[in-house]
């Protein structure tokens, strides 16, 4: 295989990137995902003419028999059948090879689901202790936001100051595909995100910045360390210490959200716009663990269950 092969096939991919980020509009960490498993796919064939379906499908194959989770064969299988209809348009491929390769069906594990007082005890802060940092107020509010929009973190850490509606309490969030919706927010989230406008924000945001929420340098915040904060209010409510199976990660205070919506009798088109997502078939999951938690309650609760 010759090194003019690989080349052609690594600045493929680049421009491959910037059309998945441009024209198909996935988010960064998607993009670095793609472009990662494209990498792995470049160098076990080497170049455009070796790119065939059996070669694919074989190295799909390795990555399974080195014991790669469903959810990454399901992710590679996507990011290759993307890139072959790219390249295909481009003139690169004859044909749009990996358009007949299956996509592996992922087992959907639904992080840990909070009770409604769980949630509460999660997120409550007292936001008007003047003795509060600026980082306190920010975690409040942060924590606060999480549950009362079920936005995803990358959404969270998205927003801008400019993106807050206080008068009408909404926020205006950039999800998946840079689509935007406007979610509304609860007076408990109002009362935290105040405190940390008035009184935290300022302290911790550099000049010029226009993230909602940032970090102890005053710029835009890392998902990183949102999660981390997540982590820390588990530990401190007794919901598990990170890295341990069942502890409680930021999706799951999304999934907490979705589920008490819909348990407090909320449509589900009316959840699946506040969650952003595109099929009405991802939000129908909650039925699903709404019908479970009814199931036990009724179990606990009915003289002849």
């Amino acid at each position: 295989m010759s090194d003019t092969c690989g080349t052609q096939l690594a600045e493929a991919i680049e421009d491959f990137a910037e059309h998945a980020r441009l024209v198909l509009g996935r988010s960064e960490a998607t993009v670095r995902a793609y472009c990662s498993d494209l990498a792995t796919l470049g160098a076990f064939v080497g170049g455009f003419a070796d790119f065939t379906l059996p070669a694919l499908r074989a190295w799909l194959a390795d990555a399974l028999a080195r014991g790669l989770a469903r959810s990454t064969m399901a992710r590679r299988t996507a990011a290759v059948r993307a890139f072959s209809t790219w390249a295909y348009n481009q003139g690169h491929l004859d044909s749009d090879v990996a358009a007949r390769l299956a996509v592996p069906k992922v087992n959907r594990h639904l992080p840990k689901v909070l009770t409604a007082e769980r949630a509460g005890q999660l997120v409550e802060a007292d936001i008007n202790d003047e003795d509060h940092t600026a980082e306190a107020l920010r975690d409040a509010a942060m924590l606060e936001l999480l549950y009362a929009t079920g936005m995803r973190v990358s959404e969270l850490t998205g927003l801008g100051a400019g993106d807050v509606d206080a008068a009408r309490r909404t926020l205006r969030v950039t999800g998946k595909g840079n689509k935007q919706r406007v979610v509304p927010y609860g007076q408990r989230a109002a009362d935290a995100l105040e405190g940390w406008l008035r009184r935290g924000r300022p302290e911790l945001a550099a000049e010029g910045e226009t993230a909602l929420f940032v970090g102890s340098r005053g710029r835009r915040i890392d998902p990183r360390q949102v999660r981390r904060v997540v982590e820390r209010a588990a530990t401190r409510t007794g919901e598990g210490e990170p890295g341990q199976p069942g502890h409680l990660s930021p999706h799951s205070l999304r999934h907490s959200a979705a589920t008490h919506m819909l348990e407090g009798g909320a449509d589900l088109r009316v959840v699946q716009e506040l969650l952003g997502h595109s099929s009405l078939q991802t939000t129908q999951i909650y039925t699903h663990v709404s019908a479970q938690r009814l199931k036990k309650v009724y179990d606990q609760a009915h003289p002849r269950a």
